[in-house]
């Protein structure tokens, strides 16, 4: 029970002297991050009804007033962490290299057939033994 109690209360002692959420922002700050300041207004329309008494009878006239209000916020850039930036980067990675394999099997597919279809290697490799074998007989 004493070793729960130790763990306990060590998890109680760093709770308590841990860094806030606004010290870490001040700090930031020093360093020279610049929150971005926006503003936006709101429009707030209103229908105000008054009774008015005329001819023995209660009509209620209807007055419409609208109000604007600009509201300012801070809007602050908080940077990716590794993990975002690297599943980021290997997601356009991987379509670069899609769209390579792509392009290749379409330029395989346009390629002109006739002489493109001849394995030049082979032909070379029999001229060559030919060649051989009649400056061979030649020499005899």
């Amino acid at each position: 029970m004493s070793q729960n109690m130790r763990i306990y209360s060590f998890i109680l002692l760093l709770t308590l002297f841990s860094c806030s959420s606004n010290y870490h922002y001040q700090k930031a700050l020093k360093k020279g991050l610049e929150p971005i300041i926006s503003s936006d207004t709101i429009r707030v329309s209103t229908i105000d009804s008054i009774p008015v008494i005329k001819n023995d009878t209660i009509i209620y006239e209807r007055f419409f007033s609208s109000k604007d209000t600009v509201i300012k916020y801070q809007n602050v850039f908080v940077p990716k962490t590794r993990l975002e930036i690297r599943t980021e980067y290997k997601t356009i990675r991987d379509t670069i290299r899609l769209t390579r394999v792509v392009e290749k099997a379409k330029a395989k597919a346009s390629r002109p057939s006739g002489f493109a279809g001849i394995n030049w290697t082979l032909v070379l490799i029999v001229l060559g033994v030919v060649l051989s074998v009649l400056m061979y007989l030649k020499s005899k």
